[in-house]
């Protein structure tokens, strides 16, 4: 008689390792996790989007003290969704801070455009050689246009006053800002393979009509083609800030 707790004890053990299992990589599980999150999409928790900590989180491969825009409210948030005991914000990945927003020195911008692409959820505008401006209402305060500026002409302000994390954020504003994260990925991946299918066709049209390309000669071509173009536009870039410096001088 004595061995049937134990067994059931067993049966119960086995019955929530299998449940633990069947958690990690749940869909459902890991966009509750996702939800929990103010999707700013900064990187600071060391994975390269929301998405993918939400995930990390789901499998149990990450603390849920690692988003300073969630604050402390993001943490018991996921502690209530994951069962975790709540943490401290692990602050080796940032302070709990206001809402920020990037702000563009219209005298300084030089149109090099390389922030369009860094900003995660498209709030940027301009055009080559042409001044860029900020969308505040867009705007999610990553600071990853910062780093991708070559002459420093973006700062940062902060808009919420005293309220940090979640008390500055909402959920109709993440539910945007991960939209418009998804149709910028999705953005990225259609102007890389457009532009990769302009390459190749011009590198076909600049071939003796009388000479087939081999697949190899194709992909070589392409390469080359395809590596003068950051040349050029380096170089575009360079000269851009040679005359932004210039123009600071005395």
């Amino acid at each position: 008689m004595a061995a049937r707790p134990a067994a059931r004890l067993l049966d119960t053990a086995a019955a929530g390792s299998a449940a633990d299992l069947r958690a990690q990589g749940d869909p459902t599980r890991i966009d509750a996790v996702d939800r929990a999150l103010p999707q700013t999409q900064c990187t600071r928790c060391g994975y390269p989007d929301c998405r993918s900590y939400a995930q990390a989180i789901a499998d149990g491969r990450a603390a849920i003290n690692r988003c300073p825009p969630g604050g402390e409210e993001g943490i018991a948030r996921l502690a209530s969704i994951t069962g975790a005991a709540v943490q401290a914000l692990d602050e080796s990945r940032g302070l709990e801070a206001p809402r920020r927003l990037a702000v563009i020195d219209e005298a300084g911008c030089i149109g090099c455009t390389l922030c369009l692409p860094a900003c995660p959820v498209d709030c940027i505008i301009g055009g080559p050689k042409a001044m860029h401006t900020v969308i505040d209402a867009l705007c999610t305060g990553c600071e990853l246009c910062l780093p991708a500026c070559p002459v420093d002409c973006i700062s940062l302000v902060d808009v919420t006053g005293e309220r940090t994390g979640w008390a500055a954020w909402s959920l109709p504003q993440a539910d945007e800002a991960r939209a418009r994260y998804r149709f910028h990925q999705f953005r990225l991946q259609r102007d890389r393979s457009e532009r990769n299918e302009r390459l190749e066709t011009r590198a076909l049209t600049l071939r003796p009509l009388d000479v087939a390309p081999t697949p190899t000669e194709t992909t070589a071509t392409s390469s080359v083609t395809e590596a003068a173009v950051p040349d050029r536009r380096r170089a575009v870039i360079e000269a851009a800030m040679a005359r932004a410096r210039a123009a600071r001088l005395p």
